[in-house]
């Protein structure tokens, strides 16, 4: 799985990778200073069922903390996007490119209102800044088709030659025909005028590519005016408000000893050897998440489980004792599509595992499971296969 960090230059798109992955990133507060994109892994997190069963697990892909898995997902950070990026203005396309293979995208805005479209200081508009990515992604999208539409005009199967066209986007064949219905245009030899291919454009990447928007810099913010009227227009749902950068100074306090942080949490300890400005910052932090937290383990949280409707699952080898044939307990746990049935989490393990599987066994509830068997939240499954 992969989340793509995008938004205009200066909004906070470097400190939200930074808060999210603790890695080390270029941070100023000036436009393009991201060049190369970042990657980073993130976690979102889930209660691991040893809280359930009683039992403590030894996690082999997915850290456990009290309680809490911690689920992987990677992250990309690209440059800023500005108006007419996807014709090479700016720091040209490139970054579009970079973001081809993401999943979902973050994109993230100035909440407090307080930078222009191009991250200069300012007065800006954050749902402005919303639409020219947006409409960035569709004229990207849209460019790719166009090159080639003089050979999609001769498939008569337009789904099909316009998923090789696209093959390196992460989109299904489902996907493009839903788009082309929506959108009411012929399936068969394709031949779309500009208008069309950016319809089409527009309805694809809303399905292929959800996105939620991070309203940051919100503790900076005079009132919540401005985030307001982005969930009015978007809705509630698909925005989060947050502050990047103060998550980011919370992880590093935690991580230097000098406060006791679980990301996502709205109360935390300040430790002793915290004194003089750097207690009275903490005391200030500490103050400000007791309301609503800084919103950037809620944001990945909501990409993985709302966004993009993962559910969490545990192959084990050993139904009674929960555990692999080493005798780790819940050793893996594998974010799985809403609708995956225990047949794909055999293909997640090994492709032979599924192709010779016969059956699953609820680990929980020790019953038989069909293939088809639809995957629950913190489901603990042992396939039962021919392959060894």
């Amino acid at each position: 799985m992969l989340v793509g960090i995008i938004g205009a230059p200066n909004k906070g798109k470097s400190t939200l990778f930074s808060a999210l992955t603790l890695n080390r990133v270029d941070i100023a507060d000036y436009p393009f200073t991201t060049i190369k994109p970042n990657s980073g892994v993130a976690y979102a997190r889930k209660e691991c069922p040893e809280v359930e069963l009683g039992t403590k697990c030894n996690p082999r892909n997915a850290p456990c903390d009290n309680g809490t898995r911690m689920l992987p997902v990677n992250v990309i950070d690209v440059a800023g996007l500005v108006s007419g990026a996807h014709s090479g203005k700016g720091m040209g396309n490139q970054f579009l490119n970079d973001l081809a293979a993401a999943d979902a995208f973050i994109i993230v805005v100035d909440g407090s209102g307080m930078t222009d479209s191009g991250g200069n200081p300012g007065s800006g508009d954050p749902a402005e800044d919303v639409d020219m990515v947006l409409n960035e992604l569709t004229l990207w999208l849209a460019d790719i088709i166009s090159r080639h539409m003089p050979a999609l005009s001769k498939a008569k199967d337009g789904v099909e030659a316009l998923r090789g066209v696209l093959t390196g986007l992460k989109v299904s064949g489902e996907q493009i025909a839903d788009a082309i219905a929506k959108t009411h245009l012929t399936s068969s030899n394709i031949g779309w005028g500009s208008t069309d291919i950016e319809k089409f454009s527009s309805e694809l990447l809303r399905a292929a590519k959800p996105f939620v928007i991070a309203s940051n810099k919100t503790d900076a913010a005079k009132d919540g005016a401005k985030t307001d009227a982005l969930e009015a227009r978007f809705g509630p749902g698909k925005v989060v408000r947050t502050s990047a950068e103060m998550e980011l100074a919370l992880r590093k306090a935690s991580k230097a000893g000098l406060a006791s942080y679980v990301p996502g949490a709205k109360d935390f300890s300040i430790g002793e050897s915290a004194q003089g400005e750097q207690r009275k910052a903490l005391e200030y932090m500490r103050s400000y998440v007791s309301h609503r937290g800084t919103g950037v383990q809620e944001l990945i949280d909501r990409v993985v489980f709302g966004l993009l409707d993962n559910v969490v699952a545990y192959p084990v080898e050993d139904e009674s004792k929960y555990s692999d044939h080493f005798g780790n307990v819940l050793p893996d746990a594998y974010l799985m599509r809403r609708g995956s049935t225990a047949l794909d989490l055999a293909g997640r393990i090994h492709t032979d595992i599924a192709k010779s599987m016969l059956y699953a066994i609820d680990a929980k509830k020790k019953m038989r499971l069909a293939k088809d068997y639809e995957l629950k939240e913190n489901d603990v499954i042992k396939i039962v296969s021919a392959a060894r």
